[in-house]
């Protein structure tokens, strides 16, 4: 008897075991269904109410003239909530929109793929087709009522009042499965900036959605706004930016170096605002737009000149002789030289077999004139002597640090910090960087003394070099360069308005100015010269490069006190700096100080603009894609080691060299 009371007392707690799991699992599943899954409560929600997502405005982009570059369009996307759709013409359906069965077909399985639409639910909002234009909308919205489920959406598409600033203003397109998974703001369909200021400042501009809640019948009829719209959530605009670029000088530039490869870049040194930015070649932002997005967007991918790519920020090029600013300001700081130091050249740098070459001009000289007449050989001794000093240095690789941090000061070896996306770097090596290299710590000048001429390893983007002018201009300090002048109501990051100093003497400063005012009066830029009116700093470079013709580039500032801009021009595969570089400085420079080019220079800017310089390749690619062609091509650009012309086209012979 006992052993059966002990039975059934065992069997009544696994029956209340058995209960209880039983109970435990209706608890989880509720919960599953209730709070993890979504679908139940999406569909108990949408029987009844329709919430519909309000769109914002995305903030405009005016210049710094407060002229208009970038607004809003309405447009329209068609959704629609799958489960709410019933059996339809589809043939009439694919007429009216202007697709074809197989897209309506594709376009349907993509929506219900998880892996390319993250979070699908067939009780929840999906869009089947974005930006229809106000004609397309209409003509569907006659035939709605035929395609129960489905619904218009009223949305912006960008509009451009320029043809400029493509690379510089970026694009918007349909959001990734990436930002929408590190994002929750965006969901399929939805649109973001992808490039440029619409990427870099896209949570300013985009501004925040709303959501209209309607109310629904038994029959799944909109019968209005639910509580009279007490719970709808207005959408806010996003915020405007005004640029510091001048849309006037960057179509200039633009106008300048069409048919051309390379880059312009205006600075004003007093505040770090970017006056232009202008790569070549590039695109009319308008291209970027509407359905025919895809095809243009593939169409510009594919092009050899790679016009997608901003050089501006991510062309990494030998700096060439503008580069000899540095070494002087490096040299005088460290007590290696001073600006009366001699040294001679006779062609060429003699420790070395007089490489690398030089052009004729007085010799010995010291540092105002070295920079003057851009003397290779001047600043091969500065180098020479810096790293083999062993009473400043323990050894070669420690002079080399020490070198490294002063590039990095002025801005060098690291993005600057530019408010725009993907800038790149450039490059300075350090010690470490030839030691691994050489594969030994005993080395000496003779192995890196192509850098003190800004070739070898030495890279830098367009925007490092105008930054340097700037840097120059300002006398020892500058402002981090930027893009957006002003946020509608936020001010900019601290970045963008601090000072930051190189920690190099401006007495050492106003050396490096003077030789860059003799080097425009009587160097090898006199082609930038435009006393009286105003008096220009300039420092032209002949970039070697190893893949075809060198680099023409021209560096400068003006005017020489109080000055009010810095530039950068590079042109690809054009040769002498004072051949092309000077030239479309002298002509940006008039533009933007004096508003307008002299009738008597006009004869510059039609050699300039009729001028093709463009790499074999461009043609082959054209010819083979029925692309136009029609360029005009000047004589060929004769190679040399350095540059002193004495005006613009001057012609190249023995006496220039």
């Amino acid at each position: 008897m006992a052993k059966n009371i002990l039975d059934l007392s065992k069997r009544k707690y696994v029956l209340g075991g058995i209960a209880c799991g039983i109970i435990l699992i209706y608890i989880v599943q509720l919960f599953n269904l209730q709070i993890i899954k979504s679908e139940y409560k999406d569909s108990a929600d949408g029987n009844a109410f329709f919430n519909r997502t309000l769109y914002p405005y995305r903030g405009t982009i005016s210049d710094r003239k407060n002229r208009l570059l970038v607004y809003n369009q309405p447009t329209y996307d068609l959704v629609y909530i799958p489960r709410e759709v019933q059996p339809f013409d589809t043939l009439d359906f694919c007429k009216t929109l202007g697709i074809d069965k197989e897209f309506f077909d594709k376009r349907i399985k993509d929506i219900k793929d998880r892996r390319l639409n993250p979070g699908y639910s067939s009780y929840t909002l999906q869009t089947f087709m974005t930006q229809m234009n106000a004609q397309e909308s209409g003509l569907l919205q006659e035939k709605l009522y035929k395609y129960q489920g489905f619904f218009i959406q009223k949305r912006t598409l960008r509009q451009y009042n320029y043809h400029n600033a493509g690379l510089l203003l970026g694009y918007v397109a349909e959001v990734s499965k990436t930002q929408i998974e590190n994002d929750n703001y965006y969901v399929r369909g939805d649109y973001g900036g992808k490039s440029g200021l619409e990427l870099s400042y896209e949570k300013y501009l985009r501004g925040e959605k709303g959501t209209e809640i309607l109310l629904r019948d038994a029959h799944g009829r909109i019968q209005g706004k639910y509580e009279d719209g007490k719970n709808d959530i207005a959408p806010v605009s996003g915020k405007d930016l005004t640029l510091s670029i001048d849309i006037d000088l960057q179509a200039y530039g633009e106008h300048l170096m069409q048919n051309k490869v390379g880059s312009i870049v205006m600075i004003e040194p007093s505040t770090g605002e970017v006056l232009c930015m202008v790569t070549s070649p590039t695109y009319d932002p308008s291209m970027l737009l509407g359905r025919d997005f895809g095809k243009n967007y593939k169409e510009l991918e594919n092009n050899p000149l790679t016009p997608l790519l901003n050089r501006a920020i991510q062309g990494m090029y030998p700096p060439g002789s503008t580069f000899k600013t540095t070494q002087g300001l490096i040299f005088l700081q460290e007590d290696i030289i001073n600006e009366n130091t001699l040294f001679s050249c006779h062609g060429g740098y003699p420790p070395l077999g007089g490489r690398p070459k030089c052009h004729p001009h007085g010799s010995p000289l010291s540092l105002v004139p070295a920079i003057a007449t851009s003397c290779n050989s001047y600043f091969c001794y500065g180098l020479a002597a810096m790293i083999g000093n062993r009473k400043k240095y323990k050894s070669s690789p420690d002079a080399m640090n020490v070198w490294r941090d002063y590039m990095v000061d002025m801005g060098f070896g690291y993005p600057i910090g530019v408010d725009l996306p993907s800038e790149k770097r450039g490059f300075i090596p350090n010690g470490t960087f030839y030691s691994r290299s050489f594969k030994r710590e005993n080395w000496n000048a003779s192995n890196v003394i192509s850098i003190a001429i800004g070739q070898g390893e030495v890279t830098a983007t367009p925007l490092q070099v105008a930054n340097l002018a700037a840097t120059i201009a300002n006398r020892g300090h500058y402002y981090v360069p930027h893009v957006v002048r002003q946020i509608q109501d936020t001010p900019l990051e601290s970045k963008y308005t601090k000072r930051k100093e190189t920690g190099i003497n401006k007495s050492h400063y106003e050396t490096i100015v003077e030789g860059m005012a003799n080097a425009v009066t009587g160097g090898t830029c006199r082609g930038a010269n435009l006393l009286p009116d105003i008096e220009v700093c300039g420092k032209t470079g002949t970039a070697e490069n190893p893949h075809g013709k060198d680099h023409s580039i021209f560096m400068g500032f003006a005017p020489k006190n109080n000055p009010k801009v810095a530039i950068f021009v590079i042109v690809e595969n054009a040769g002498f700096g004072a051949t092309f570089g000077v030239p479309i400085g002298r002509l940006m420079l008039q533009k933007y100080l004096k508003g307008e080019i002299p009738e008597n220079e006009k004869y510059i800017e039609d050699r300039i603009v009729n001028t093709s310089i463009l790499p074999q390749s461009f043609f082959s690619w054209s010819r083979s894609n029925n692309k136009n062609t029609e360029f005009i091509q000047s004589a060929p650009i004769k190679d040399s080691q350095e540059e002193n012309s004495i005006t613009p086209f001057a012609p190249e012979n023995k006496d220039n060299e």
